[in-house]
């Protein structure tokens, strides 16, 4: 449970960071349901240093209700996974946007 709580917290304090009065209105993220059952994140990058990065997609496919999928398009990160997967796919975010980026020469 720990791990979920410490990735939670970092994803609220990554949001509540991006908040200017004006971004909030515009970006966000959504959390949904699926009916495969699972879930389906949109985290919106616009407006963020993420915004330009790219992340392949990613999938790892274990049984039909332990998978997660997260990739990069149109300048959001997504999400789908599993009933039990949301932990796991979250903590796939938070590494990929707390990774440091390699400075152009």
């Amino acid at each position: 449970m720990a791990e979920s709580a410490d990735v939670l917290e970092w994803l609220q304090s990554w949001y509540a960071s991006r908040c200017d009065g004006d971004w909030e209105h515009v970006w966000g993220m959504t959390i949904e349901t699926l009916d495969n059952p699972g879930w389906a994140v949109k985290i919106d990058l616009e407006e963020t240093v993420l915004a330009d990065r790219e992340y392949p997609q990613h999938r790892v496919s274990r049984d039909d209700h332990d998978w997660v999928m997260a990739w990069t398009a149109e300048r959001a990160f997504r999400i789908a996974c599993g009933p039990g997967n949301l932990t796991e796919a979250l903590t796939l975010f938070r590494v990929w946007a707390t990774a440091s980026v390699p400075q152009a020469m």
